[in-house]
């Protein structure tokens, strides 16, 4: 298999991480996700990750706490995602820097486009945590700005089902699969399967996504390597 993507942008979503279990991380569900990554390191595929936090802390958690500071909270779930990831794969002798759009030195560096982007150049994977750094930003909108700020190929959006439907899957039998839409199609028809700001943002850029199924065999190298599979969303 030969990559038809030189660069991307991955998002993995945090409850996609804790698997049946619901909460924390589940080594299972993490195995095979690192081992497809540093097969495509070994392709020469330079890697950006994006990872939510919803395994460990989503939205206000049904309190009526003060939205900025849930939002903070989150920011720091997806910390922890990030280095555990980062663990998992330097386990595989595959070099990782995290960058955090929060200033917290003594755990990763700050995020910083050029060294990013050295980083790419020089074959590490680069994890970007804590969002976009700002609360009323979800991790949807972080993973289409960074995306389109070390000018990646495509933006690869890993789902619990197997693409875009027009309605909920897993309860309507008779819901219809998108092969392609327009950015626009995600706007219009108020499909909620990424967020209308991260839409936005890839459709000015000229950035395509793709959603598709993280539980389908081998999915991560299939996307990239151009095989037909999930929905992709294009200008």
């Amino acid at each position: 298999m030969q990559p038809k993507y030189k660069r991307i942008l991955l998002k993995l979503s945090g409850e996609a991480l804790a698997g049946d279990q619901k909460f924390g991380l589940n080594h299972e569900v993490i195995a095979p996700v690192v081992d497809q990554i540093v097969e495509l390191h070994k392709m020469g595929v330079q890697i950006g990750l994006v990872i939510g936090g919803g395994n460990f802390w989503r939205g206000r958690q049904g309190t009526n706490m003060d939205r900025t500071t849930a939002d903070q909270m989150g920011m720091l779930a997806t910390v922890m995602n990030s280095l555990a990831m980062m663990d998992a794969i330097e386990q595989h002798g595959v070099p990782v820097r995290v960058q955090t759009a929060l200033n917290m030195v003594s755990l990763a560096e700050p995020f910083i486009l050029r060294k990013a982007i050295r980083h790419f150049e020089m074959g590490r994977v680069v994890i970007f945590a804590c969002g976009t750094g700002n609360p009323y930003c979800s991790t949807d909108t972080a993973a289409a700005l960074r995306a389109c700020e070390i000018d990646a190929d495509i933006l690869l959006m890993a789902k619990n089902v197997d693409g875009i439907y027009d309605s909920d899957p897993k309860t309507n039998p008779e819901a219809k699969k998108y092969d392609v839409l327009k950015y626009a199609d995600i706007i219009n028809r108020n499909l909620k399967v990424i967020d209308f700001t991260a839409a936005t943002m890839c459709m000015e850029n000229n950035v395509p996504t793709l959603a598709f199924g993280l539980n389908e065999e081998n999915s991560i190298v299939r996307a990239v390597c151009g095989e037909e599979l999930g929905t992709i969303i294009e200008v």
